[in-house]
């Protein structure tokens, strides 16, 4: 039965594939809603990085599985979105015609199909719903667009996307006491190659390429004259030998890449050069041998200088700020050489209300970081390609989250300061209250 946008049909099999056919890469997601609308709760959210629930499977990257009879009675209606996956056109429009089918599970036979047209700038869509009626399922085509892509969708129904400014009311830790640094390994290991690795259950420590005796301060004033096209610098008067607040710099990038502790701060300058424009941050992993998929998410928090949060970018809300930050998207298993995923950050362009920077990895299966083998993250000047730090990840502690590092904004440039803290937190979202006492303890 070929369905216009708003007919409906009634579904009587046992089990119902719902597939997506188009021209352009999708995934497909499913919501389980109760009869308010909304959902229950997070889990009731099923995609590509939570791909089950109680009678909905998703069969990736384009089906979804319902089996109607183990559906919970609670469960009113199941709404099942398609949405670009980043790889090929920006938007439906670009993309071409698409075709929902509804077809019995068990005998392959067609109940329903549906072409949805109307579709422009909208980078998702609510392709059909299955609901109940009368103690019946029934499907209607539906083929409501959505700008904002996978991230809106989900939100309209209740799944918390972006978590609300957390309260200024927590208690704000103590300034972060440096610790001794690893010794150095020769060179620079290739991305996607094995790098040595901390020992177990040590905290995360910079890559350090030689390690000078003590950290000099940087009191220069460089001479226009030496670079006629640079942005005029000078010297803050925070780079002193009495600079010792945490965040604020005691280094320099004048000597190239600079060997970072734990906790210690570079300003992401150097003389006769402009300033760091473009950074971005790798995490790459190796794929899991046995078991579940090892499933490491990249992602960065923006705080005004409050430590009051404006944003984070992460598998669910890949940019902000117009694309000024970007997130290449999430690889869900560590497949692939290099880094796995990437997010990048156009420094020149946030606006001015973005303070700091916190970038952090999480395990969103809930492996622990002593379990992922040869796990990683970088932060690299995204114009020369140069490392400016590196965290080895693996075997490190029993515990879900890492803050790596930590970007502010100063008087003349941005500085980065090396964190390498482990927290307890399968999504950023777990990590915004945590985060912000770096923030704080910076200003």
């Amino acid at each position: 039965m070929e369905l216009v946008k708003g007919a409906n049909a009634p579904i009587a099999a046992g089990e119902v594939r719902v597939a997506v056919v188009a021209a352009a890469a999708v995934d497909v997601a499913a919501l389980l809603l109760t009869p308010t609308g909304k959902v229950r709760s997070d889990t009731d959210f099923v995609f590509y990085n939570q791909p089950t629930a109680p009678g909905v499977e998703v069969h990736p990257p384009d089906a979804i599985r319902i089996v109607p009879g183990a559906v919970p009675s609670d469960i009113d209606k199941i709404v099942v979105t398609a949405s670009l996956d980043g790889s090929g056109p920006a938007d439906w429009g670009q993309a071409g015609p698409l075709r929902i089918s509804v077809t019995d599970g068990a005998t392959g036979v067609v109940l329903a199909t549906f072409v949805p047209t109307g579709l422009g700038p909208e980078t998702a869509l609510i392709a059909c719903e299955l609901y109940r009626r009368q103690g019946a399922w029934k499907v209607r085509a539906v083929g409501q667009g959505y700008a904002n892509g996978l991230a809106g969708i989900a939100a309209d129904f209740g799944i918390t996307v972006d978590d609300a400014p957390p309260s200024t009311s927590q208690p704000v830790s103590p300034p972060i006491t440096p610790v001794s640094p690893l010794a150095a390994p020769a060179g620079q290991p290739p991305a996607g190659q094995q790098h040595a690795a901390p020992q177990p259950n040590a905290a995360p420590q910079p890559y350090i390429e030689q390690l000078p005796a003590a950290p000099q301060p940087y009191a220069q004033q460089p001479p226009a004259a030496q670079h006629p096209a640079a942005t005029p610098y000078s010297a803050p008067a925070q780079y002193s030998a009495a600079a010792s607040q945490f965040g604020q710099p005691t280094l320099s990038l004048d000597k190239g890449r600079v060997s970072l502790r734990k906790n210690e701060t570079v300003s992401l300058t150097k003389r006769g050069a402009p300033p760091l424009s473009r950074v971005r941050m790798g995490l790459g992993w190796d794929p899991a041998v046995h078991g579940r998929n090892i499933d490491l998410d990249a992602s960065v928090i923006a705080y005004d200088n409050r430590a009051k949060k404006l944003v984070n970018v992460w598998f669910l809300k890949q940019e902000a700020f117009k694309g000024v930050i970007r997130h290449s998207g999430d690889n869900l298993t560590g497949h692939g050489e290099g880094d796995d995923e990437v997010i990048t950050v156009d420094l020149t362009a946030l606006p001015p209300e973005v303070y700091a920077l916190v970038f952090t990895v999480n395990s969103f299966a809930g492996h622990k970081f002593d379990q992922v083998s040869r796990a990683y993250c970088r932060l690299v000047d995204d114009h020369s390609g140069t490392e400016l730090v590196r965290f080895e990840l693996s075997k490190g502690e029993p515990t879900t989250g890492v803050f790596m590092c930590m970007l502010t904004r100063g008087a003349h440039a941005w500085n980065m300061t090396a964190l390498g803290e482990y927290a307890k937190g399968m999504t950023v979202r777990k990590m915004i209250d945590p985060g912000k006492r770096f923030v704080l303890t910076s200003l």
